[in-house]
């Protein structure tokens, strides 16, 4: 995808990436406790292998099936085994925020009366998460993933080395939890530096940095493998495996785009405003003070911790640098009095960055990480296919 700019480099230590990579052929172990039944369910041909990497492709953060074999059909010892390998892939934050995620299925089962289905037993399920491996661990070129509602993470190894750890979404729903004693807020540090950011630009800043005065009811790029320029939001509808085989649930689908669009207000010309683009959209950091730019750095490092720590400090020390922070641009959309629909986004050469809080009153929050220059790995992929053709 072409920058604005080239993006910096980023230097990553090879000792990282290959103790990342170890760590998680070890966890994948995971596969030798399966039986004859699950084990063509987790795992899948190479990505080398074109019918494979197409499915690799398809991720998903909507309750849908997400392919692969699904932890409520695990035994407890393969449960834990599937959760060591899930927490290979993430920072010790991020597999906390993560796990947070897939418990909230069961407040949000009780906010809806239990009465939502999803054409299955038991429509938010938080059992309902697929792990899948692609390829086999050890092999040159092997991947994982694992997806469920508002979780999609994907890994991808070449050579022994971890080289890509996006796309990588988590949502939250409800955004906001009452606890005894207490709120939990799974998303808070991503929506509060955000707005906080929003709120210390003066005038002209912010005019700058305004997408729209509305906010779009869901992250613009959606669950597309590749992002684009000109990529305006995708609908719900596309946001699914397929049709389900009960049309009411087709129907319900379409209701929920149907009242997110008027909630947001948006017309073809709005999304069409508020479209990916390059070079980004927004105020650049260049044009922010100290303060400002401490926060969207802030900002940014919140959606790379989420990787393994190795991983998280190179972009806390390349994101440490102001010539990376200066073509990092920051847009906002919508309210930024707390409670409202809102919406940002985060973009330079190589990271987009997107949340959204429109939905159930502005309680319920998505939030997307993807890396411009190599999602799912596919740089890395294309450059291993072209020394082998060359061989």
């Amino acid at each position: 995808m072409p920058g604005d700019g080239a993006a910096p480099a980023l230097d990553v230590p090879a000792a990282g990436r290959e103790e990342a990579a170890t760590a998680m052929a070890e966890a994948a172990a995971w596969l030798g406790s399966l039986s004859e039944d699950q084990f063509p369910l987790a795992a899948y041909d190479s990505p080398l292998h074109p019918d494979a990497e197409t499915e690799r492709l398809r991720w998903f953060y909507t309750p849908t099936e997400h392919g692969g074999l699904a932890i409520r059909d695990q035994s407890p010892h393969q449960q834990s085994l599937a959760m060591r390998l899930l927490a290979t892939g993430l920072s010790t934050a991020g597999y906390a925020t993560v796990t947070t995620v897939m418990g909230l299925e069961n407040v949000l089962d009780q906010m809806e009366g239990w009465t939502v289905h999803w054409g299955r037993q038991r429509g938010r399920d938080p059992g309902l998460y697929w792990l899948r491996i692609f390829g086999r661990p050890g092999d040159r070129i092997w991947a994982w993933r694992l997806g469920g509602h508002h979780i999609s993470l994907n890994n991808l190894v070449v050579a022994g080395r971890l080289v890509s750890t996006t796309p990588c979404f988590i949502g939250a729903d409800p955004a906001t939890t009452e606890l005894l004693g207490g709120t939990l807020r799974p998303l808070q540090g991503p929506e509060d530096t955000a707005r906080q950011l929003a709120r210390s630009l003066d005038a002209d800043q912010f005019r700058r940095a305004l997408l729209h005065p509305s906010a779009v009811s869901d992250i613009v790029s959606g669950n597309r493998p590749h992002v684009r320029h000109g990529d305006t939001m995708m609908h719900m509808q596309d946001l699914w495996r397929g049709p389900f085989e009960d049309p009411d649930l087709d129907r319900l689908v379409d209701d929920i785009d149907r009242r997110a669009e008027e909630g947001s207000g948006y017309t073809e010309s709005d999304h069409a405003r508020v479209a990916i683009t390059i070079p980004p959209k927004g105020i650049c950091g260049r044009d922010l003070d100290e303060g400002q730019r401490h926060l969207l750095r802030r900002l940014v490092v919140l959606y790379t911790g989420r990787a393994p720590e190795f991983l998280a400090d190179a972009y806390d020390t390349h994101y440490a640098s102001d010539t990376v922070l200066d073509l990092v641009h920051f847009g906002w959309a919508g309210s930024t009095d707390i409670g409202e629909p809102h919406y940002y986004r985060v973009q330079d050469p190589r990271i987009l960055i997107e949340y959204d809080n429109t939905q159930r009153h502005a309680n319920h929050a998505h939030s997307v990480w993807r890396d411009l220059t190599s999602d799912f790995g596919l740089d890395a992929l294309a450059e291993h296919r072209a020394h082998v053709a060359h061989e």
